[in-house]
């Protein structure tokens, strides 16, 4: 597999090191500017926290948890070319805090029982894959837990959530949702 495209971890543990992805249609990884601006919202470290990287693609911004010391990081991919890509980015950079899972996003996050601090949803911009993701993550959220949302466009992530943080990069809109309630889902068992 001839793998071209390169996106630089920012900081943590693997700073500088570089994660090799394939060509992929609506794969894009989130900017670095985006990037630092989250985990400057996160906080630099996410000793302690469980992650999920939803619609992982390039792993940008999984990876970037792993680095930054996620106690674990679930990176979901349906590609196959994409997910052999993430396989060999993780055990080349010895991650053994990241769990790579391939199949459908939505599809995982319906029969999850596990609960995550930090969710990350980035899917291919021109679909309504973002709504259904934001429509069905709040059972997966722990106390306290909060949504990294991004798109191409503006979003109204309706009445379930409140944008804590918002910013915008070039043609990137990216937010930090947390639940509008000030509670994470309860119904899905208690994970970790």
């Amino acid at each position: 597999m001839a793998i071209a495209n390169r996106v630089r971890i920012i900081g943590g543990i693997h700073r500088r090191r570089l994660i090799a992805f394939p060509e992929a249609e609506g794969l894009r990884p989130t900017p670095d500017r985006v990037r630092e601006t989250l985990f400057n919202w996160l906080g630099q470290t996410l000793e302690g926290k469980d992650c999920l990287d939803l619609f992982a693609g390039a792993g940008a911004l999984g990876f970037e948890a792993a680095s930054r010391e996620a106690r674990s990081v679930v990176m979901v991919e349906r590609d196959g070319r994409v997910y052999k890509a993430l396989t060999a980015s993780a055990e080349a950079l010895k991650m053994g805090n990241v769990e790579l899972v391939r199949g459908d996003a939505l599809e995982y996050v319906a029969r999850n029982r596990r609960k995550f601090h930090v969710i990350f949803l980035d899917p291919p911009y021109k679909t309504d894959l973002l709504a259904k993701a934001l429509a069905g993550v709040k059972e997966s959220l722990a106390e306290d837990g909060q949504v990294y949302a991004e798109s191409g466009t503006p979003l109204e992530p309706g009445p379930e959530w409140t944008a804590w943080r918002q910013g915008k990069a070039g043609g990137v809109f990216f937010y930090l949702l947390r639940p509008a309630d000030g509670r994470a889902g309860t119904e899905k068992g208690t994970g970790k």
